[in-house]
């Protein structure tokens, strides 16, 4: 038995049988890179950089919420974008999910493509509740 208890909610894009949505582990939820995919159609949201940030945000969120943690509790996160000249576009996005004083640390880097198309991928680390 791993040393770890997988998250699944049907809230987010199911995940493809090679991995989990997320893993809790030692207090800790680590969410796997999720895009813009709306969970009960299993397509990319309509829209550019924003709307496909925001349709990710609430993915992670509905993991985060599954795994019994939140935005609040998200410590590290790591974006990877397509296009550096939708950095500011993306944060716009960003802003609306994490709205307190407190931020999690953050990388972000630009790739050459990410699955389906996206132009934004997120994974996140936070505490449990």
């Amino acid at each position: 038995m791993p040393p770890f208890t997988t998250v699944t909610t049907t809230k987010a894009p199911k995940a493809l049988p090679q991995f989990s949505q997320a893993v809790k582990y030692n207090g800790t939820v680590f969410t796997s890179g999720n895009i813009g995919f709306i969970p009960e159609t299993f397509t990319m949201v309509e829209g550019g950089i924003k709307e496909q940030t925001r349709q990710t945000l609430k993915n992670l969120s509905a993991v985060l919420e599954e795994a019994g943690s939140s935005f609040d509790n998200v410590y590290k996160a790591n974006i990877f974008i397509t296009n550096m000249e939708n950095f500011a576009a993306m944060n716009e996005a960003w802003d609306e999910f994490f709205t307190g004083r407190d931020k999690p640390c953050r990388t972000c880097v630009a790739v050459f493509q990410l699955p389906m198309g996206a132009l934004v991928e997120i994974e996140c680390s936070a505490a449990l509740n």
